[in-house]
């Protein structure tokens, strides 16, 4: 495993980072925990989570089994770099919910309750909140890295004029900032590369991707759905709707001898600043697949010819849009 700095920190994560939505709605916690042990073991160091997943509001379903498999030890929280977001709505009360400087204080002591950690490595912002001032935002942060209960601080679904924002309010506190945004991207949803990309590469920020595969749409659809594996309304609407590209993206993976979920995989670790996909495996065996997308270096044609099947907005802005 070849790890890669976070943005412009020191601290080394592996090329693909654990997703772990899934675990509890999806995936039993006796499954998820023999992926997490199993991701250890292929050195995937990095681990992402939230709050708010597992969807039953105010209990943090995901993060208390992330919890209880760090408890067992052996060593589990030192090899980990954990990371966790706050913004989303931790109960009915007016302030359970948001980036005030009172809900990220509560949200932080309960996430680090139900993660049975004493600190997170990657303290997430889940969604920007523009009715909060950035300087009770990093008032609220500093404390909780001079406390040792946060190392670095990230955001996540941030435009790129939020993480300008962000960081030159950080910078003028004398506070490290921003160091990784979370981001929609993949090769059939590239918005990003006009503003937020190049923002995290002016601020050295690390991305990490989110949904690289499209909700499943860059995994092989229409193969699936020909096996009768992918068969819901919006999904069958959605692949009529990409039918044209999907068809030469499959063949273009076939054509190279790779799956395509591989493929896409590859891709996003080509494009600049982005330092690792959130994999999200339901299964041990989805979990060994992913690793096969670090063996796939993709060549300057076959990288023109992905930016063929599926255009990104232009580039960098303004050039995508004005001369």
């Amino acid at each position: 495993m070849e790890y890669r700095n976070l943005g412009r920190t020191g601290l080394k994560v592996s090329p693909l980072c654990l997703g772990t939505m899934n675990f509890g709605p999806q995936t039993e916690e006796a499954d998820s925990f023999q992926i997490m042990d199993h991701a250890l073991e292929l050195g995937i160091n990095f681990f992402d989570t939230a709050n708010v997943y597992g969807w039953k509001k105010g209990e943090g379903v995901t993060e208390q089994i992330i919890g209880r498999w760090l408890a067992q030890g052996d060593g589990r929280r030192e090899q980990v770099v954990l990371a966790t977001k706050v913004y989303g709505e931790m109960g009915n009360g007016p302030n359970d919910r948001g980036l005030s400087a009172y809900h990220i204080r509560r949200a932080c002591e309960d996430s680090l309750r139900r993660l049975q950690t004493d600190h997170i490595d990657l303290y997430q912002m889940h969604h920007i909140e523009r009715s909060t001032p950035w300087e009770e935002i990093w008032e609220a942060m500093e404390i909780l890295v001079q406390q040792g209960k946060v190392i670095y601080v990230g955001s996540s679904n941030f435009a790129g004029w939020h993480i300008a924002q962000a960081n030159e309010k950080a910078q003028a506190r004398h506070f490290l900032g921003l160091v990784a945004e979370q981001s929609l991207y993949n090769l059939n949803a590239r918005t990003v590369e006009m503003d937020v990309l190049p923002a995290c590469q002016a601020y050295g920020m690390g991305v990490i991707p989110w949904s690289p595969l499209g909700g499943g749409m860059l995994g092989g659809a229409l193969q699936k759905a020909s096996e009768g594996r992918r068969s819901s309304p919006d999904q069958q609407r959605q692949i009529e709707q990409l039918r044209p590209q999907l068809e030469q993206y499959e063949q273009f993976c076939r054509d190279m001898d790779a799956q395509p979920a591989d493929v896409a995989l590859a891709w996003l670790l080509h494009q600049p600043a982005v330092t690792a996909p959130i994999i999200g495996p339901r299964t041990q065996e989805q979990l060994d697949g992913a690793l096969r997308a670090l063996e796939l270096k993709l060549t300057g044609e076959q990288l023109a010819k992905l930016d063929e099947i599926f255009p990104g907005p232009g580039g960098a802005a303004p050039e995508a849009y004005a001369w």
